[in-house]
């Protein structure tokens, strides 16, 4: 698909910090923030995915972590922050852009971010969707067995580092028939040359504090909540997303056939029209 409802990237100064951000379609349209999972920036959110959305009638924000893309980074196992500075990051987004409640789209360990927009937030968020993702309950089953991770890479050799993401890349889709290796690897080398220290996105979001909410937890989720989530998830198995269900009152289950920790092109049909259907409504 070609791009014709990106409005390009931008710097915004937010929160001491520079977060890269860039919005798709309609300003009048009901928003949508596209929240990446840790060590991704929003290229992994992929633009033709946006441009799907937008041309659905939805007003959508993608956006680089710190530590991820053209924002802000931090030395290598120093990240400065914790998880409610990177939920603040989302709401002065919403804000530099003039949403005043947006549909939240979480993935993967940032579902925390949208746990504590819910919880602490609620006046900022039209819905929260969470993709693959989890309570982060003990008694849940750990990653598959069969899940195999690379070994880490020379970080001054970005040759390595694209061989590192694009392994990671196929363990985490747990022998999904919808990996598609060559889009992958053209992401990657995308996402390393455009970091401002790839060194820092592999390792920073997993060393920062997870202290939210201040009060509550999943089932105090007030918002309309959307659970997505593959059957192929080897990382965070489908267990995960339906304990996610079953906690926030009212949730509902997506369940995407053939997909693993990740959203392949295959499934963007049933994604975004159940994407559609839950951000149905005004300009929030």
């Amino acid at each position: 698909m070609t791009s014709h409802q990106s409005h390009g990237e931008r710097l915004l100064g937010i929160n001491g910090v520079e977060l890269c951000a860039e919005i798709f379609g309609d300003r009048a349209a009901p928003a949508i923030v596209l929240v990446a999972g840790a060590a991704a920036s929003m290229l992994w959110w992929d633009a033709d995915l946006c441009e799907q959305l937008a041309a659905r009638g939805r007003f959508v924000v993608r956006y680089d972590h710190r530590d991820t893309g053209r924002s802000t980074c931090y030395p290598p196992g120093q990240p400065p922050y914790s998880f409610t500075d990177l939920t603040l990051d989302v709401l002065g987004i919403q804000d530099a852009l003039g949403i005043e409640r947006a549909h939240v789209v979480c993935q993967s360990m940032f579902g925390g971010i949208g746990l504590i927009l819910g919880v602490d937030h609620p006046d900022r968020v039209a819905s929260l969707t969470f993709v693959s993702s989890s309570t982060g309950a003990d008694d849940l089953p750990p990653p598959s067995s069969d899940l195999a991770m690379p070994a880490e890479p020379d970080l001054s050799d970005p040759a390595a580092v694209v061989e590192y993401v694009v392994a990671g890349a196929r363990a985490y889709a747990g022998g999904s028939p919808y990996f598609d290796e060559a889009a992958i690897r053209a992401l990657a080398e995308r996402d390393v040359a455009r970091a401002r220290s790839y060194a820092s996105t592999l390792v920073n979001h997993y060393a920062i504090e997870f202290d939210g909410p201040a009060r509550g937890g999943f089932g105090d989720i007030a918002a309309p909540t959307l659970v997505v989530h593959g059957d192929h998830d080897p990382l965070l198995p489908l267990p995960h997303g339906e304990a996610l269900r079953d906690t926030i009152p009212g949730a509902e289950l997506l369940v995407l056939k053939g997909a693993g920790h990740d959203l392949p092109r295959a499934v963007w049909d049933d994604f975004v029209s159940a994407l559609v259907r839950h951000t149905e409504g005004g300009r929030s």
